[in-house]
Formats: structure tokens, C-alpha cells, sequence
């Protein structure tokens, strides 16, 4: 058997996320049909991460075994032949057999993108928040140091998850501005449920001035999710980059 890695892009607004459902339409599903139909068999795909609902995906890594003999490169032109257009794969190559998508990785990088203007949006809501609310980046900014290194998380973190532990150690945290474009990017080791999202929101609430800089560093030693931001939507995610 051979191990195939393949790097892909999606567009989430029009998936139910990542992780194959028997009824709703996934990323997952699409790509082990395409799959199905290049080899014939039925594989399944390791996905280095569970992106949720509309959350997208810039550099997605996935892999799956099979005995087809179709060189590890061109698995990428054939299996884009077989996608929907919201769907693509960037690189495939050929692995080791002991390389997983999931377990070998170590760490990941989302964006999330922010409109801060008080006008509607016309378009490109499927990729970016609105808040109409004048935000101080530079508070924003001064309060990312707080994040970094390793701490417990469980203040940013969505019920419904059975995770053995909260600590969690981002090891990057900026914002990037561009007139009212805000992006913050955020890498860490690993993320529990929604954790970015939160994250995200707890920003704005120190954009807004409903947080002081200063409280992110007692939010996270108290461990109060009540205390962190909202759970923005997902439509603003992007899974940036996947380290091994």
C-alpha cells in the first residue's frame, strides 16, 4: 500500500465542514469520492484538522492509502478532474507510510479576517466578519502578547468537546492591518474547540474597550469562559498552514 499526502484548498461556505456525514455535504466526502472514482477503491482520509461549517481552508493536508499505481504527483490533476469547484488539491506527493496527517503534525496557522467599517457589506461576506463598532487595533495588538507560550485555554474554549487536556502553546500571535481590513493570525501546536474563534472575539472585545489589555492575562489564569469574547461566525476562518 502506498501513502498518498495531499495538500487542499476549499471554499467552506457550502460544506457542513471537514468530517465525512452520512447526509450533509463535506470536504471529506468530496475528496474520498474523487478518490473512489480515479482508483476505485474506497479510502479513507486522515484530515489534519475538523474544520467546521463554512469555516475554508487554504492548505488542508490529508492522506490516504491505496495500490493504484498512479504516481504520487499526478494524483493531483486527476482527483481535480473529479472535484466540485469549492474544492481543489494544491500538491500530492507520495510519503512515507508512517506519515498521518493528524498525529505527525506539529502545529497549525488560521487567519481570521475582520471588515470594521459601520456600512453594510455588499459582498464577501462568506470571508469576512463584520463589526460596525470603531476597534483600537493597537489595544488588539498589545493584547496579543498575552496569548503567546503555553497556558491552560479552557476560557477559550466551546462546550462539546472531550479533549484530555486544555493547555495548548501558540507560539505566533500578530495582527495585520490594511485600512479597515484586520487580520489576525494565530499558530499554535494545537486548538481546542472553537479557540481561534474565541480568541478572535476576546480581541474585539479589547478593540472596543469592553476588555482592558491587561484582563487577558487574569481571563486566562482564572479559566472563566464567561469572561472570554463571543464565538465569532466561522465564515472569517481560514486554516493557513499545517507544520510538520
Amino acid at each position: 500500500m502506498r501513502n498518498i499526502k495531499l495538500v487542499i484548498e476549499f471554499d467552506g461556505t457550502n460544506f457542513c465542514g471537514w468530517q465525512r456525514q452520512k447526509q450533509d455535504r463535506t470536504v471529506q466526502g468530496c475528496i474520498e469520492n474523487a478518490i473512489l472514482k480515479v482508483t476505485g477503491e474506497k479510502s479513507l482520509t486522515n484530515g489534519s484538522s475538523r474544520t467546521d461549517a463554512g469555516v475554508h481552508a487554504k492548505a488542508m493536508v490529508a492522506n490516504f492509502f491505496t495500490n493504484s499505481k498512479i504516481p504520487g504527483e499526478k494524483f493531483r490533476e486527476a482527483l481535480n478532474t473529479k472535484l466540485p469547484e469549492d474544492v481543489a488539491i494544491i500538491k500530492s506527493e507520495e510519503v512515507n507510510s508512517d506519515f498521518h496527517a493528524r498525529y505527525s503534525s506539529k502545529g497549525k496557522m488560521y487567519s481570521y479576517t475582520i471588515v470594521n467599517r459601520y456600512e453594510k457589506l455588499s459582498f464577501g461576506k462568506q470571508y469576512l466578519h463584520h463589526v460596525r463598532e470603531k476597534l483600537n487595533v493597537n489595544n488588539m495588538i498589545n493584547a496579543c502578547e498575552y496569548f503567546l507560550g503555553k497556558h491552560d485555554f479552557r476560557a477559550f474554549m466551546s462546550p462539546g468537546s472531550s479533549v484530555k487536556t486544555t493547555v495548548r502553546t501558540i507560539t505566533d500571535i500578530h495582527i495585520e492591518q490594511n485600512e479597515n481590513i484586520i487580520k489576525i493570525f494565530v499558530s499554535a501546536d494545537g486548538f481546542l474547540y472553537n479557540m481561534v474563534r474565541i480568541i478572535v472575539g476576546t480581541l474585539i472585545k479589547v478593540g472596543n474597550g469592553k476588555i482592558n489589555v491587561e484582563d487577558i492575562e487574569d481571563i486566562i489564569k482564572e479559566g472563566n469562559r464567561k469572561r472570554s469574547g463571543m464565538c465569532v461566525p466561522p465564515n472569517g476562518l481560514v486554516l493557513e498552514k499545517v507544520f510538520y
